[in-house]
C-alpha cells in the first residue's frame, strides 16, 4: 500500500523507506518553536538537564507573541527570561517588539516553515503550517526543551482522515466556515490523535492564507496535525520566502486513511460556533434572524489576522460605522500584515469605522490582554476557540465566525450577514 504525505513526511525525517499507522519514529526536526508563555518552561527544563547548546541556532524560534507589549511584571519577566536565553546561545529567531507577531503568522512569513518540513512547537496551534504541506504539532515545553537540545523527537505515525470538498464556494463562505463545518460534523474529539488531509475541487482556490487558516484549527478536532497536498501556489509562496528547496509531496494513489467524509461546499453558507465550543455550529441565516446582540468584536489571531482576512474586513467596514455601544479590536498578525494593510489604506477603513487597531498580539483569543472579556459580555470573534472562560470571564460568551460575518456584525451590533451591510454605504 502506498503512504499519505503525512506519512512520507515522516518517513523522510526519520531515514526511512516507509512507515505505517502506529509505528513509533524518531524524526529530525526543521524547526523547533516556543513563544513567551511557553518558552519560559521548556529554558527551565532546558537548564535541569544540564545542556551545553541548542542543537542548532539557525532553528530554534521564540516569539513573544501572547503578550506584546507585556501587559504586567509576570508577563514582562517571562518575555526577559526567553530574551536571555536568545542572547545566552545565540539564537538567531527571537522576535520581540516591534519585530514580533503571533507566531504561526509570522514564522511562515519569514520563510521559517515551508512544504515537507517537520516543525514541532510548545503552542497547539503549531498545526497551522499543515496549510504549506509541512507536518507540524504542538507538543508540551518539556518535549521542545529536549527537541532543541537534540534537534529530534519521536511520533507514533498518527492515521489519516480524509476531507474532499466538491462543487466551489457561495459568496461570503471563508476557510473558516468549511473547518467549522469539519469540526460540527465530527466534533472536538473527533480527529484524536489523527492527521487530517484535505483536498478537493472546492479548496483550489484558497489561497494560502485560507489553507493555514484551516490546518490551524485540526487541535479543535483533536487532530495531531492538518495537512493540504502542496500546488503552485504553496510553491509561490514558498519560494519568495525561503531559499531552501522544500519537499512538494503528495499522497499516493492507493494511501490508507481511517476516514473519508466529502463535503458539497455548494450547500456550505456561513457559519458561527455558538458558545461554548467550536463544534456548536449553526448556519448564519438562522444566527441572524436570532437577533443575537454583541458587544465586541475581534478581528485577528493566528486563524484570521492575515493581511487576506484584513481585506476581507476593510471590504465589508468601508463606508460604514460601528454600533452605537459596540467594541470593534483588530489585531494584523505580523508586522507584515500591518505595514501592508497601513500601505493599502486597511488601517484608515479600520479606524474611521471606529475600531482599535491593536499591535500584532494574541490580544484576547486566550484571554490574556487588550480585551478580554468582561462578565455577560458577548462577542463575535475570528478566533478559534469559545470555550467558558477562554476569552475572558466565565460568564461571558463568545461566537465564532468569518472575517466578514464579524465585520458585519461590528456594524449591527448583532450577529449579521454581510450581505446586511456591504452595498448599504
Amino acid at each position: 500500500m502506498g503512504m499519505t504525505i503525512t506519512e512520507k513526511i515522516l518517513a523522510g525525517h526519520a531515514g526511512l523507506e516507509k512507515v505505517e499507522p502506529g509505528q513509533i519514529v524518531n524524526c529530525r526536526l526543521d524547526l523547533v518553536l516556543a513563544n513567551d508563555i511557553t518558552a519560559p518552561l521548556a529554558i527551565q527544563a532546558f537548564r535541569k538537564a544540564g545542556a551545553k547548546d541548542v542543537f542548532d541556532r539557525e532553528k530554534v524560534a521564540l516569539v513573544m507573541s501572547h503578550f506584546t507589549p507585556a501587559k504586567d511584571i509576570r508577563s514582562a519577566e517571562q518575555v526577559q527570561v526567553s530574551r536571555q536565553f536568545a542572547r545566552e546561545y545565540g539564537i538567531k529567531h527571537f522576535y520581540d517588539g516591534g519585530e514580533a507577531g503571533i507566531e504561526h503568522a509570522l514564522l511562515p512569513e519569514l520563510g521559517l516553515v515551508i512544504a515537507g518540513d517537520c516543525v514541532l512547537g510548545a503552542d497547539s496551534h503549531t498545526c497551522t503550517y499543515g496549510g504549506l504541506g509541512a507536518f507540524s504539532t504542538g507538543v508540551g515545553s518539556t518535549d521542545v526543551a529536549a527537541s532543541m537540545i537534540t534537534g529530534e523527537t519521536w511520533f507514533r505515525v498518527p492515521e489519516t482522515m480524509k476531507f474532499h470538498f466538491t462543487g466551489g464556494l457561495n459568496a461570503w463562505v471563508e476557510a473558516k466556515d468549511l473547518v467549522l463545518t469539519v469540526i460540527g460534523e465530527i466534533g472536538v474529539d473527533g480527529a484524536l490523535y489523527r492527521a487530517m488531509e484535505y483536498s478537493g475541487p472546492a479548496l483550489e482556490g484558497l489561497d494560502v492564507a485560507g489553507r493555514m487558516t484551516i490546518a490551524n484549527m485540526a487541535i479543535e478536532a483533536g487532530g495531531k496535525s492538518a495537512i493540504f497536498v502542496p500546488d503552485v501556489k504553496t510553491r509561490e509562496y514558498c519560494s519568495a520566502r525561503s531559499s531552501r528547496p522544500g519537499a512538494y509531496l503528495d499522497s499516493d494513489p492507493d494511501a490508507t486513511y481511517v476516514v473519508y467524509k466529502e463535503f458539497d461546499a455548494n450547500r456550505i453558507e456561513p457559519v458561527v460556533a455558538y458558545p461554548f465550543s467550536p463544534e456548536n455550529i449553526h448556519p448564519i441565516s438562522e444566527a441572524a434572524a436570532a437577533g443575537i446582540k454583541v458587544d465586541q468584536a475581534v478581528i485577528g489571531s493566528c486563524t484570521n489576522g492575515r493581511i487576506e482576512d484584513l481585506r476581507m474586513a476593510a471590504r465589508v467596514l468601508k463606508g460604514h460605522k460601528v454600533a452605537p455601544g459596540m467594541r470593534l479590536i483588530v489585531f494584523p498578525a505580523s508586522p507584515q500584515a500591518w505595514k501592508q494593510a497601513l500601505k493599502e489604506g486597511l488601517i484608515d477603513t479600520f479606524i474611521e469605522a471606529g475600531a482599535i487597531v491593536s499591535p500584532s498580539t494574541c490580544g484576547p483569543c486566550l484571554g490574556g490582554h487588550m480585551g478580554v472579556l468582561g462578565p455577560e459580555d458577548v462577542a463575535i470573534s475570528t478566533t478559534n476557540r469559545n470555550f467558558a472562560g477562554r476569552m475572558g470571564h466565565p460568564k461571558a460568551r463568545a461566537y465564532l465566525s468569518n472575517v466578514a460575518v464579524c465585520a458585519a456584525s461590528a456594524v449591527t451590533g448583532k450577529i449579521s450577514h454581510p450581505a446586511e451591510v456591504v452595498g448599504k454605504n
